[in-house]
C-alpha cells in the first residue's frame, strides 16, 4: 500500500505529542536533511578555513613536509610528523589558518668538502590551529670517508655512510608530543658495502646499515581513513648504498635510496622522506610536501555554505546531489599605466555533484604588478574539477598594458583575460589610443563563452599619458580621457553567502601626472601616478579577483580569486 506525502502527514499528526508530531512533519517534508553529513576538506597548500555554523568539533590529520635525503651515500630523510585526532574543539565563525609544510631539499652529491655539507634539509612544519607537526629530519651526508649524523625532526633522518665506525640517525618525535609523531632514523655505516641509514617513519624506525637483508629501508608510515579511504602517510626515505640494492622507501611516500644515482623524492602531499643519494655524485631526493585534512559533520540543513580562498579538495557528502556555486579567477596585475582586468566570474545553480566523489577547487592567484623592467602578468584561472566532470573555469584577469603596442615601443596594450586589462598611455603624445584587452563573453576574439567579464579601457595618446581602466565582471573598464585615466569596470554582486557582496571589479588606470583612477566596486585597486610624487597602484582585494591598479612607478598586484559553494 502506498501513501501520498499529504496522507502520511495527516496520519502522523493525529493524536501524537506535539513535539513528536512536528519532528515527523519535518522528517517527511525534508527527509534527506535530518542527519549530519560528513564533510572532508583536504589542504595541499597553505590557506584558511572558516568554521561553519553548527560545527563545534573536527577530526584532523596534520602531516609535515618530509626531510631531504643526504647526498653521496647519504641517509634517507625522515618523514614529516604525523598527528591525528578527533573531537578537536572549534568555534563557528572563526577563521583558522592552515599551514602545509614543504619537503626539504636533498643534499648535494660529490666527494669534496665536509660530510655535513652533503646533508639534506629539514622539512617544514604543518600547522592547524594549535596542532603542529614538525618537519622530517635531514638525511646525513658522506664525503672523503666521513659521514654525518641524521637530523632530528618529526621523524629522524638516517645517518650518512662512513668508512669506519657508524653515524647515528636523528631523533624522531622532536619536539616531543603525545601520541608520538614519528620515529628515529637508522644508523649509517659500512659492512661489505657502504650504507646510509633509513629515515624514520611515523610507525617504525628507519633500518640500520646492517639490517637484514643488508639494505637500510625507510621506516613505514601510518594509515589514516579520514579521507574515506585508507591511505598511508609519513614513510621514511631509504638509505643509499654501493651494494646491488639500495634501501626502499617506507610505506607512506618514502623515496628509495640511490646506488650511483639521485635518491628518489618523497611523494608529494604524504610527508614522505627523500631517499639518500648514491655514490659519488648522487643528490639526495627531496622530501615530500605535507598535507592537512579536516573532517566534520556538516550542518543538518540545506543552504550550508563553504568558502575557499585557497586551493583545496572537497569530498561531496552523502545525500548531497547539487550545489550552487560562485568562482572568480585571480585578478590581473596593474601594468605601465593600464590597470589589471578582473578575474572571470562564473556562477551557477543546481550543479549536479556525486556523493563520495572528490572535487578539486583550484583558486587562482592574482597577477603581479609591473615593476620596471618587469611587465605585469595575468591572474591565474580558478577551476572546479573532478574525474569525469566537466571542468568549470573562471579565467584569470588580463594584465594591464603588458603587450607591446605597434604604435610606439614604449606603449603597451592590455592583455586578454576573464576581463581585459587596460591599455597604457602613449608617451609620445601622438594621439593614438592604446587598446585594452578583451574579456570572456559571447563572440569575444579571446574566448567566446558565457560572459565572465568585459573589455579593458583604452589608453590615451595625449598629455600625461592617462591609461585605461581594467574591465570588470559587470562593466567595461573606462577609457582614458585627457587628462584623466579610466576607472575600473564595476564588478558583480552575489548573494550566495546570504549577503550581497561585489566581486571582480577592474583596477583603476594610472597616469604620468594627474592622479590615478578609482578601481571598480568588487575589489579593484586604485591607479597610481608618477608626478609630482610617485605613487604606486594599489593591489586588488584578496578573495575578490579584483584587478590591480595601474602603475605610477609600480603596478598593484591582482586580487586572488575565490570559490564559494552552497549545498541545495
Amino acid at each position: 500500500m502506498g501513501f501520498k506525502t499529504g496522507s502520511f502527514l495527516s496520519i502522523a499528526n493525529r493524536g501524537l505529542n506535539p513535539t513528536i508530531s512536528a519532528a515527523l512533519t519535518r522528517a517527511v517534508a525534508n527527509p534527506v536533511w535530518n542527519f549530519p553529513r560528513r564533510v572532508v576538506l583536504t589542504f595541499t597548500s597553505s590557506g584558511t578555513w572558516t568554521c561553519p555554523t553548527g560545527v563545534t568539533e573536527v577530526e584532523y590529520l596534520v602531516i609535515a613536509g618530509g626531510g631531504g635525503g643526504g647526498g653521496t651515500i647519504g641517509g634517507g630523510g625522515g618523514a614529516g610528523g604525523f598527528r591525528t585526532g578527533t573531537g578537536f574543539a572549534v568555534t563557528a565563525g572563526n577563521t583558522y589558518t592552515i599551514t602545509v609544510g614543504g619537503g626539504g631539499i636533498g643534499g648535494p652529491g660529490g666527494d669534496s668538502g665536509s660530510a655535513s655539507s652533503h646533508n639534506g634539509n629539514v622539512g617544514s612544519n604543518s600547522i592547524f590551529d594549535s596542532i603542529t607537526s614538525n618537519g622530517g629530519g635531514y638525511g646525513g651526508g658522506y664525503a672523503l670517508g666521513s659521514g654525518a649524523a641524521g637530523g632530528n625532526g618529526g621523524s629522524g633522518g638516517g645517518g650518512g655512510s662512513v668508512d669506519s665506525g657508524t653515524t647515528s640517525g636523528g631523533n624522531g618525535n622532536t619536539p616531543a608530543v603525545s601520541p608520538s609523531q614519528g620515529n628515529n632514523g637508522g644508523i649509517g655505516g659500512k659492512s661489505s658495502f657502504w650504507y646510509g641509514g633509513g629515515g624514520g617513519g611515523s610507525s617504525a624506525v628507519g633500518n640500520n646499515y646492517n639490517s637484514s637483508p643488508g639494505t637500510a629501508k625507510g621506516g613505514d608510515g601510518s594509515l589514516s581513513s579520514i579521507s574515506g579511504a585508507s591511505t598511508a602517510y609519513a614513510g621514511g626515505g631509504g638509505g643509499a648504498t654501493t651494494a646491488p640494492a639500495a634501501g626502499a622507501g617506507g610505506s607512506g611516500g618514502g623515496g628509495a635510496g640511490g646506488i650511483g644515482s639521485t635518491g628518489t623524492a618523497g611523494t608529494t602531499n604524504t610527508g614522505g622522506g627523500g631517499g639518500g643519494g648514491g655514490y659519488s655524485s648522487g643528490v639526495g631526493g627531496a622530501g615530500g610536501s605535507g598535507i592537512v585534512i579536516i573532517s566534520y559533520n556538516g550542518p543538518a540543513t540545506v543552504n550550508s555554505i563553504q568558502t575557499f580562498t585557497t586551493s583545496a579538495t572537497w569530498q561531496c557528502p552523502t545525500g548531497v546531489s547539487s550545489i550552487d556555486y560562485l568562482i572568480v579567477g585571480g585578478g590581473g596585475g596593474g601594468g605601465y599605466g593600464g590597470a589589471g582586468g578582473a578575474g572571470g566570474l562564473v556562477t551557477g545553480t543546481a550543479l549536479s555533484v556525486t556523493a563520495g566523489n572528490t572535487y578539486t577547487f583550484t583558486v587562482g592567484s592574482g597577477g603581479s604588478g609591473a615593476n620596471y623592467p618587469s611587465v605585469a602578468t595575468n591572474g591565474a584561472n580558478t577551476t572546479i574539477s573532478s574525474p569525469g566532470f566537466s571542468t568549470i573555469t573562471g579565467y584569470g584577469g588580463g594584465a594591464g598594458s603588458a603587450t607591446p603596442a605597434p604604435v610606439n615601443g614604449s606603449s603597451w596594450a592590455g592583455n586578454n583575460g576573464g576581463s581585459g586589462g587596460g591599455g597604457g598611455g602613449n608617451q609620445t603624445g601622438a594621439g593614438t589610443p592604446i587598446a585594452g584587452g578583451k574579456g570572456v563573453y559571447p563572440g569575444s576574439p579571446f574566448v567566446s563563452a558565457t560572459r565572465q567579464g568585459y573589455d579593458g579601457g583604452t589608453g590615451s595618446g595625449l598629455g600625461n599619458s592617462p591609461a585605461g581602466g581594467g574591465g570588470g565582471a559587470g562593466g567595461a573598464g573606462g577609457n582614458a580621457t585627457t587628462p584623466a585615466p579610466g576607472p575600473g569596470g564595476v564588478g558583480l554582486a552575489s548573494s550566495i553567502t546570504g549577503s550581497s557582496v561585489f566581486y571582480a571589479g577592474g583596477g583603476g588606470g594610472g597616469s604620468y601626472g594627474v592622479g590615478g583612477a578609482a578601481g571598480g566596486n568588487g575589489g579593484g585597486g586604485t591607479g597610481g601616478y608618477n608626478a609630482p610624487t610617485a605613487v604606486a597602484g594599489t593591489a586588488g582585494t584578496a578573495g575578490t579577483g579584483g584587478g590591480g591598479g595601474g602603475a605610477g612607478p609600480i603596478g598593484g598586484s591582482g586580487g586572488s580569486g575565490i570559490v564559494i559553494i552552497k549545498i541545495v
